[in-house]
Parts: C-alpha cells; structure tokens; sequence
C-alpha cells in the first residue's frame, strides 16, 4: 500500500499549492529511500538522459515557440476583426465568429493562454457592446481558447503520444474529426440560444460602405496565412514526409515568415519569444523529471500492480474501466494541471489498458478530450483565470463560472459519442 499512500500523499501536497516537479520528485525520494532505500534511484540518471535524448518530445519547445511568434504577429486581432464583420449580421455571429477564429489560432498557435487573452481583449467587449449575454460572451471565449488542447498540432497529444506509446502522427490525424466536431457542436449550441434568446445575441449592424464580396474578400486575406501554416505543419506529416518533431521546425520558420509578412518582426520579439518558450519547455521537464522519479518509486513499491488488480476487477470489463478511467481524469481536472495528469495517472493506467486490448490511439483522443475540459472547471480552469484578467469590471466571476458549464456540457457530451461511437470517428 505504500504507492497508493504515496499517491494521496502527491495529491494532498498540489492541492496546497507545493511546486509540482519538487512535490513529484521530493515525495519520491522520502517513499523511495524508505522502502528500498538509496539504490532504487541508481538507475535515475539513465531515465533522465533517455528523456533529454527523446526527439518526439524536441516537438514541444518547437511549437511553444511557433504559437508564441505568432501570438506577436496581431494574427488573433486579424481575424476576429475579419471574421465578426463576415458573421456579425447572423444573430449570435460574433460568438459564431470568435469559435471559428478559436479552431484557427488552436490549428496555429495552440497556446490557450494567448487565444482567450486576445480573443477576451477583442471580442468580448464587442459582444457586451452589442448586449450580449455576459455568460454566453464569457463561456464562448473561454470553450474557443481552450481548442488548442484537442486540435493538432495540440502540446497534449505530443505528450500523450510520448506516454502511451503511440506515434503522434496518428494521433494528430485522430483529433482532426473530434476536433471539427467539437467546433460544431459549439456553433449549434450558440445558433440555438440566439434563437431561444434574441435579445441575448443581436445581431449587429452591417456598414453599407463595404460590400458582402469585400468582406469576404478581407476574411480570406485574414485567414488564409495562418491557413497555409497549418497545411504545412500538418500536411508534411499526413503525408508522411516529415515527422512531428520536423515539422513543428517547419512551423516555427514559417511562424518567422508570417510575422515577416504582417510585419511584426524584429529581433526582441524573436528573443522575447524564445525567453517565454525556455520558461515553458523548462517547467514541463521539470514536471517530467519529477513525475519520472515518482513513477519508479510507485513502481517498485508495488503500487502499479495494486491498480492493475483494482481496475482488472471493475464490472463491466473494457467499459467500466473507461468509464472509470473517465470520470477520474474528469475529477482530478478541477484541481491539478493536464501536465500532471499526462505523467502521473495516465502511465499509471497505460498498462491496464493495454491489458484490456483498448485501442491506444482511441484511448489517447478521449483522454485529451476529457482532458481539455480541464480547463474550463472551476476552480482551477486556466481559461477562467486568463479571461477574468482582461474582462471588463462589469464582468464577475459568477458571468464567467456560469457561461463556461453549457460548453462544459458540451464537451462531456462529445466525449460520451466519442465514447460509444469509436467507428464515426474513424477509430
């Protein structure tokens, strides 16, 4: 039982707000030594250097550095300014437009944090011009920001892939119908509360001066960039021409040329932009290495075959330990980081799975689903935090927890028909 208290211990130590690399690799080490002593650890450096020398994992600060590039370039003011005069007409076409332009800077950028500030800076006090909902205007934003977590080239399906095995490629190609789906989904939802509720998404005001063809005309110069870069990224490596790790390079030299191209290029927002991406890289290293030593010590105090015989007993087999497995990650979304669940639980539930004969790439899809949602659940959702820090003061908390639950919705919904349904999605 030593793993399993090691666990909660782990648990109860985040949930006081410890560092997560140092609470993983600290609690190691006080397990670790007192149950096989100092030797459990000889072969620690080995794991560390196979992480370093690991060229799946090289994609991460590849695309970090491509979303923040492009999060410097005015993509995201491009095109909502674009987009919203394209759909603005349609009643509950600024929320419309803002999903859409969320599924563009997730296929581009990926970075939640850039996509809700910018689309929070933008769009939102358009929406609340135009008397829209406050909870409709608050939920769109954050549920669109938060597209980048399922939508290739998405940082979660590279860890995940790495985790489970499974070549990103694939994984990549699996998300891009979830993801359509999901952008779908949204855009219903939206149509159908403007149609239950005008007063609660007007439509706004066309200017006669421009006309219905110039219009267009702009929102595919706005969209057809950053629509190149993703064709590139993910196209070289459907096609199987270049690997993920390859391909983020390519997508950071062509986030350089579209920064060029809509000349915001200089020199300092390179720096800058490499500064934030060591930042980012480093923290979930850190996280890795800790997570890594947490990981041996849970092995070898037995813990791994303690959940083995515990999910290997759920009724129902393959589909109570999904359902399981579903609803946990679901729970430990509200209170930790996708990054912690990628490295602690999912390796931990990996090997049952396999077991069960489940389909890995399948498996990784709905758990990066389920983990997206991560993200909009109080009280620890970091698209909530992001938008709440941009919002106008007439904008409450309360707006925000509120709005987000219907996309919450929403997203479990798709998560259940992707669930039941494995075959529509090509899985």
């Amino acid at each position: 039982m030593i793993g399993i208290v090691m666990f909660f211990v782990a648990l109860f130590a985040l949930l006081l707000g410890f560092p997560v690399a140092f609470t993983f690799g600290g609690i190691a080490l006080i397990f670790g030594v007192w149950a096989e002593g100092f030797e459990m650890f000889a072969f620690m450096p080995y794991r560390i250097q196979s992480i370093m020398e690991n060229t799946v994992l090289m994609a991460v600060p590849l695309f970090v550095f491509m979303g923040l590039v492009l999060q410097k370039t005015r993509l995201a003011e491009q095109l909502l300014e674009s987009m919203g005069k394209l759909f603005g007409g349609v009643r509950g076409g600024i929320a419309i437009s803002t999903v859409l332009v969320g599924a563009l800077l997730a296929a581009s950028t990926g970075v939640v944090g850039a996509s809700v500030v910018a689309m929070g800076l933008i769009s939102l006090p358009v929406m609340l011009k135009y008397n829209y909902d406050k909870g409709l205007a608050c939920g769109t934003i954050c549920a669109s920001g938060t597209l980048g977590q399922i939508i290739p080239p998405s940082i979660v399906l590279i860890l995940l892939g790495d985790v489970l095995g499974v070549p990103v490629g694939d994984l990549f190609q699996a998300a891009i119908w979830p993801g359509l789906v999901l952008v779908g989904a949204y855009v219903i939802y939206i149509l159908i509360y403007a149609k239950m509720n005008p007063e609660a998404a007007r439509p706004i005001d066309r200017d006669e001066n421009v006309s219905r063809q110039q219009e267009v005309i702009a929102a595919l110069k706005a969209v057809i960039p950053p629509l190149a870069l993703i064709v590139v990224v993910l196209g070289s490596i459907f096609a199987g021409v270049a690997t993920p790790t390859e391909s983020a390079a390519l997508g950071g030299a062509g986030a350089i040329v579209l920064a060029l191209l809509y000349k915001q290029f200089s020199w300092g927002m390179v720096y800058h932009a490499a500064k934030e991406t060591v930042k980012v890289t480093a923290m979930v290293f850190a996280i890795l290495l800790g997570a890594t030593a947490f990981s041996m010590a849970f092995t070898y105090t037995g813990g791994d075959h303690l959940v083995e015989q515990w999910m290997l007993q759920i009724p129902g087999e393959k589909w109570g330990f999904l359902i399981i497995t579903m609803l946990v990650i679901l729970v430990l979304g509200f209170f930790i980081d996708f990054v912690e669940i990628c490295f602690i639980i999912v390796p931990i539930l990996a090997p049952v799975a396999e077991l069960l004969g489940i389909n890995m790439t399948w498996f990784a899809i709905l758990i990066a689903m389920n983990l997206q949602t991560s993200f909009l659940t109080p009280p620890f959702g970091f698209s909530l935090f992001y938008l709440k820090g941009v919002a106008p003061s007439g904008v409450t908390t309360r707006d925000i927890y509120r709005g987000v639950m219907p996309f919450i919705a929403i997203q479990i919904v798709v998560l259940a028909s992707i669930l039941v349904f494995p075959e529509f999605y090509g899985m």
